[in-house]
């Protein structure tokens, strides 16, 4: 087999906050609208950004993540893209050069070529000299050159293009202009479900790029030939039942392609709007926004005692972040309005003012260790003690606790299914 070449460019920034979604999006979707297929990759771990990449492409958005995924698994998802994409985006996270692996280390690894998106606002000259510093500050970057965003007219653009030096390409420059700013709430950009002019937004967004020169194609890049082994059928035959709607929505399509591929079946409920538990013989409680919904969930007796049906039956469930939150005796929101959620663990939770936890972490369980990440807002306090505890990618300090009620697994940690799908799927064999 032999490499697919295949245009692609990773957008970075010197920071979070500069604009990466919006224009990545906007990037996406001018290209979409030029009929070309585009494939949009996130780095590191993120619900919500590929929410808006997904619906902005119209193609299913997937992490590339050196730790968390592994280079072989990266490897294989860019390379099937590539056979079948007129063109691969890949968001960054961060800053360029933030987090072990970081976004340059995976444009480096694959050869992508860099757009830095710097957020041009109040600022002059000093826009080469960051221009400058992440074109050089690893030596051997493909670094395709800048855009400056967040520009309050032509004469500010023209003083930002006189500040590079010759040998770094200017791409162009957006506006300062409220109308395509995604919003955004605690735990980061807004549900793309949830922005009723998310299409106006997104095609007012390309129609400013169509004015640049990411209105080009970028160079091709080679994307080596990768094969995967097929996983041994585990769950075949399991039917795991999946909470999805607006409360329940931080899922990886990676996730569910694992469980496909090991066999199961997978079906989807919603916590917010079904009064009963399909026919399932376990149970997914993903992340999201529980505490955005509480009298809504609180009020849905009669799942709530389907669950407990399940739970009491010895069933497995298996719970993340929300979906730990939905499965304690009460939790509070922000304004510490409180209502009772499942009651399948004893605890109580409430949501802070301040990030409660962020990080990769991977966990040692009975089932084997799996990797993630965390992050959170709330905090919880419940007698339980935890049945593992991860471990931080960053130094190796414990991170969140793992609980166990017979087949019931709930922490506050996302965990990433391919990082060993045997482990995942002990947590859902019955």
């Amino acid at each position: 087999m032999t490499a697919t070449t295949c245009p692609a460019l990773l957008l970075s920034a010197p920071s979070s906050g500069q604009g990466k979604t919006t224009v990545t999006a906007g990037l996406a979707r001018y290209h979409r609208n030029q009929g070309r297929t585009v494939r949009v990759f996130k780095t590191g771990p993120d619900f919500l950004d590929p929410m808006i990449l997904e619906r902005a492409s119209g193609q299913p958005v997937y992490q590339l993540d050196l730790w968390m995924a592994g280079e072989r698994d990266c490897k294989a998802l860019l390379y099937q893209a590539a056979q079948e994409a007129d063109l691969i985006l890949i968001e960054g996270v961060m800053g360029l050069f933030d987090g072990k692996p970081s976004s340059a280390d995976l444009a480096g690894l694959f050869g992508v070529p860099i757009l830095a998106l710097i957020n041009a606002h109040a600022m002059a000259q000093t826009f080469g000299a960051i221009a400058h510093g992440l074109a050089h500050y690893r030596p051997g970057l493909p670094f395709a050159g800048v855009l400056a965003n967040r520009v309050a007219g032509p004469g500010h653009a023209e003083l930002l293009a006189e500040s590079l030096p010759p040998e770094t390409r200017y791409y162009g420059w957006l506006p300062r202009d409220g109308e395509i700013t995604l919003p955004d709430r605690h735990l980061g950009l807004v549900q793309a479900a949830e922005i009723a002019d998310l299409e106006t937004r997104l095609d007012a967004v390309a129609a400013l790029i169509a004015k640049t020169g990411l209105a080009e194609l970028p160079p091709s890049v080679p994307f080596p030939a990768m094969t995967v082994e097929p996983l041994p059928p585990l769950l075949e035959g399991v039917r795991i039942g999946i909470a999805h709607d607006m409360a329940f929505a931080f899922l990886y399509p990676a996730n569910l392609e694992t469980l496909r591929a090991l066999g199961a079946e997978l079906t989807f409920f919603s916590p917010l709007n079904d009064a009963g538990l399909p026919d399932v013989d376990a149970v997914y409680l993903p992340g999201g926004y529980p505490e955005l919904h509480l009298d809504t969930l609180a009020e849905n007796a009669t799942l709530r005692a389907a669950l407990h049906r399940h739970h009491e039956s010895g069933k497995p469930i298996y719970a993340e972040c929300g979906g730990l939150l939905y499965t304690l005796e009460t939790l509070a929101d922000k304004a510490g309005y409180r209502a009772p959620m499942l009651g399948l663990l004893p605890g109580h939770a409430a949501l802070q003012t301040k990030l409660a936890g962020l990080g990769m972490q991977s966990v040692e369980l009975p089932e084997g260790e799996l990797r993630g990440h965390t992050f959170h807002h709330s905090k919880l306090e419940t007698p339980l003690h935890a049945l593992a505890y991860g471990r931080r990618q960053r130094d190796g300090k414990p991170g969140e606790a793992v609980y166990r009620a017979g087949r019931l697994t709930a922490s506050y940690l996302h965990l990433y299914f391919a990082s060993h799908p045997e482990a995942a799927a002990r947590l859902f064999l019955p």
